[in-house]
């Protein structure tokens, strides 16, 4: 596939191999991405900001919520393509899919009630029968850095929330995993969104993610991914908005009193569920003493059944 940078499809003389990890078998290649191609989409996204900061909330809206009904349209497609490229099966990849096409409609709904305040300002001397107000205003450029294990669901909680606020967006992929991504900004392009309004930039964080990050042009990052590469983010950007969600760590804990079938169902579920590549999986199960042998012998086999 291509990348989409300042409102064209662009190719690249060195690519990158997607590999499917399940048989390491090469599904496709993408362009391996650099500063000349950094800076063009910086060039473009810039011009569509200012054709998405002249759009309507209406207009946005009635977009995204075209974008989510082909999303509906198209679930086989793109989970065989996230199943390939990510590895997870395929009743997984349709969950992502759907979910992240409620993403999209929830975006859809924003997008036409984003509003300011009005503020009472008698509580400061000289305030009596005056009011304040405040105004919503996009951000401009938004740069979103999207990890592996969601590669759609997580960029559509970055673009749906920048588009539906009327900005335009660049999007970094995970490198392992960036085709779901440029099939998502093929569906945003059919479904009426200005071709610079969308960037879709493959490569490695070094030559593509910092100087996106450092660029002044970006005015918000939103990120998923390690606390490490989350906070050499934080100290590249500089002086603008961003967003970081760094993963978490998260025990289940069993009480004397807990029902071990349920227990180990709920295990067996969020622990293992895209190979345990999920933020909120079970990482660590803490069990009083009086229970721990049991919950073994509960867990054990339904551990075992895994395919």
């Amino acid at each position: 596939m291509k990348a989409h940078i300042n409102g064209a499809w662009v190719e690249t003389k060195d690519k990158i191999e997607v590999v499917n990890p399940f048989d390491q078998s090469v599904i496709d290649t993408v362009p391996r991405c650099g500063p000349g191609e950094v800076d063009r989409a910086l060039a473009g996204a810039v011009e569509g900001a200012k054709i998405m900061k002249s759009t309507t909330g209406y207009d946005r809206s009635q977009m995204l919520r075209r974008v989510a009904v082909r999303m509906n349209e198209m679930v086989d497609e793109l989970a065989r393509t996230i199943s390939m490229e990510e590895g997870k099966i395929l009743a997984e990849a349709r969950t992502e899919v759907t979910r992240a096409a409620e993403v999209i409609d929830l975006s859809a709904d924003e997008a036409k009630r984003l509003g300011g305040e009005v503020l009472p300002l008698d509580g400061a001397p000289g305030g009596a029968g005056r009011l304040g107000f405040t105004l919503r205003v996009p951000c401009g450029v938004v740069f979103a850095i999207t990890p592996f294990n969601f590669p759609l669901n997580l960029v559509c909680h970055k673009v749906g929330r920048a588009l539906a606020g009327g900005n335009a967006v660049v999007i970094k992929p995970a490198t392992d995993t960036p085709l779901s991504a440029l099939k998502f900004v093929e569906i945003l392009l059919e479904c009426g969104f200005p071709p610079l309004a969308v960037s879709c930039l493959t490569g490695s964080g070094s030559k593509v993610g910092d100087p996106l990050a450092a660029d002044p042009r970006v005015r918000k990052i939103s990120f998923t991914g390690s606390r490490d590469v989350g906070e050499h983010i934080c100290k590249v950007a500089g002086l603008k908005k961003v967003t970081m969600e760094l993963g978490s760590n998260s025990p289940l804990i069993v009480m004397d009193d807990a029902d071990l079938e349920r227990v180990a169902e709920a295990t067996v579920a969020t622990g293992f569920a895209n190979a345990g590549q999920v933020c909120i999986s079970t990482q660590r199960v803490i069990a009083v003493k009086k229970v721990y042998g049991d919950l073994l012998d509960v867990l054990a086999p339904k551990v075992a059944a895994l395919t």
